[in-house]
């Protein structure tokens, strides 16, 4: 018998108005599934938010097609570091992850001196032009200790010098229900005409983190794509030399580790297979429902799927965001 679907209920009902959303970096649309909602994970529903998508933009052509495929049709590629303001729509709210390579501890850091670090300036540029309500950038955690600090300062002050008011949430995905270790910054801007400000999401599973287990283990027995992309993963062993480093096993009983965008660092098995993790069970500890489908090979799925922010950790935000417009 089907397990009953549960509605998520710290989460408000659709409002009959809506507010228009504009995304930058949207990648595979991890973030634009929180703010859209109307997804179930794990037999929980996450109802449909009050946002209307107007447009989409990466620069990646493989990204645009899952986000098509998935989320809305409105996605196309568009280069950010040479666009004008005046070809993208304005919007109540511009949302967008701007790539993190430069700013994780697990990245090269060259911060705001590379091309790729200064990316959030077309943030920045959409924000002089069109003066949305409300601008919400992500990123890495070791955004806000680059430089001793000053890389975050910078990106904050480019903000309130465009007239906003500006917070920055650090979010523990584990916090949220998400099955998998990962933080997460919120950069958070609302125009300073307006009152108020979003409240920072309320942590909903402190007491009771979700384990690896609970999200991937009814996959065990599957290897064919009865559930998409279940049958799609990397044929690596362990490593036999260096004491396994760099190969991870996570622990059944808690969260994961972090989901990474590269095939190739920090590997991470199964915890009782002798097996990588397949490319669904990865987007299961993302929290990507078991419709969204990744067309591609598993080096860019993999890669799509670890640069994105969990829907279920999305929808937290954009539900804030959601609350505070309402009152608005």
């Amino acid at each position: 018998m089907e397990s009953e679907v549960k509605t998520n209920g710290s989460y408000p009902k659709m409002a009959p108005q809506t507010h228009s959303v504009v995304a930058f970096f949207c990648g595979c649309g991890g973030l634009s599934l929180g703010f859209r909602g109307d997804f179930k994970y794990q037999r929980i529903a996450f109802p449909r938010l009050p946002f209307d998508f107007l447009a989409a933009y990466d620069s990646d052509p493989k990204c645009v097609e899952t986000y098509r495929k998935n989320v809305s049709e409105k996605a196309s590629c568009l280069d950010l570091t040479s666009f004008s303001p005046a070809e993208v729509p304005s919007a109540d709210v511009l949302i967008g992850g701007f790539p993190c390579q430069d700013f994780s501890t697990c990245g090269p850091r060259r911060g705001l001196s590379s091309d790729r670090g200064r990316l959030y300036l077309a943030m920045v540029q959409y924000a002089a032009d069109h003066k949305p309500k409300v601008i919400l950038g992500e990123n890495v955690p070791g955004l806000a200790n680059l430089g001793n600090g000053e890389v975050l300062e910078t990106i904050v002050c480019d903000l309130t010098e465009q007239g906003y008011r500006v917070k920055v949430w650090k979010l523990f995905a584990p916090d949220y229900g998400v099955p998998q270790n990962r933080s997460r910054l919120f950069i958070v801007g609302v125009r300073n005409d307006l009152d108020g400000f979003p409240q920072r999401p309320i942590e909903s599973h402190t007491s009771q983190h979700q384990s690896i287990k609970s999200a991937i283990d009814d996959l065990k027995g599957i290897e064919d794509e009865s559930v998409p992309n279940q049958s799609q993963y990397f044929k690596a062993s362990k490593a036999k030399r260096g004491n396994g480093q760099g190969d991870e096993t996570s622990r059944p009983d808690l969260p994961a580790y972090t989901v990474r965008a590269n095939a190739k660092s920090r590997v991470q098995f199964h915890y009782s297979l002798h097996r990588r993790l397949t490319i669904r069970e990865c987007a299961r500890l993302q929290t990507f429902p078991d419709d969204f489908y990744f067309p591609h090979s598993a080096t860019s799925n993999l890669m799509q799927i670890g640069n994105a922010v969990p829907p279920m950790l999305g929808h937290a935000v954009a539900s804030s965001i959601s609350e505070w417009l309402m009152e608005t």
